[in-house]
C-alpha cells in the first residue's frame, strides 16, 4: 500500500515527514484530477516551456522527497520521456506518451463502462456499458413477465 499525493514541489516536506516514518508516497504530475477546476478543465499540462520546466523540477522534488514513484498525467510525451529520464525514480504515464516506465488506464475507460467523455488517451478495450444496460434490460424484463427466476433457477 501507498499514499498517492498530487502536487509538486508544494508536496515535498510532506513526501518527506511520509516517507521519513515508513509511508510509501507517489507522486503525481501534470493533469491532477483533485484540482482539475484550478486547472481550467481536463487539458493537457506542460505544452509551454514555462510550465514543462516546472513540471520537471516539480518531479525533481518529488524524487528528492522521497517519492518511490511519480505519476504524470496528459502531459506532452517528449516531456514525459525527458521526465523519465531525468529520474531514477519510476514513472507511470496515463495520457503521456509511451516513454515512462509504466502505464496505466482507469479500469471504466478501459472497459468501456462510461462513455460521456473519453479522452483522447484513451483505449477502449470493450464496450461493457451497452453490454451491461442490454442485460439490466433484459433481466428487469423477465422479472416483470415472471420469466425469472423460474423453477430451474430455484431451489427444490
Amino acid at each position: 500500500f501507498a499514499v498517492k499525493l498530487e502536487g509538486g514541489a508544494v508536496m515535498a516536506e510532506r513526501i518527506k515527514a511520509m516517507t521519513s516514518v515508513g509511508i510509501p508516497v507517489m507522486g503525481h504530475l501534470g493533469m491532477t484530477p483533485q484540482s482539475v477546476y484550478a486547472l481550467g478543465g481536463y487539458k493537457v499540462q506542460g505544452k509551454a516551456d514555462d510550465h514543462a520546466s516546472r513540471l520537471l523540477d516539480d518531479a525533481r522534488a518529488l524524487e528528492a522527497a522521497g517519492a518511490f514513484a511519480v505519476v504524470l498525467e496528459a502531459v506532452p510525451a517528449a516531456l514525459a520521456k525527458k521526465i523519465t529520464q531525468a529520474l531514477s525514480i519510476s514513472t507511470i504515464g496515463i495520457g503521456a506518451g509511451p516513454h515512462c516506465d509504466g502505464q496505466v488506464l482507469v479500469l471504466y475507460d478501459l472497459l468501456g463502462l462510461f462513455d460521456a467523455f473519453i479522452p483522447k488517451f484513451v483505449k477502449t478495450y470493450g464496450r461493457l456499458k451497452a453490454d451491461t444496460l442490454q442485460a439490466l434490460s433484459r433481466y428487469k424484463e423477465e422479472v416483470e413477465q415472471g420469466k425469472f427466476p423460474s423453477d430451474s433457477e430455484s431451489y427444490h
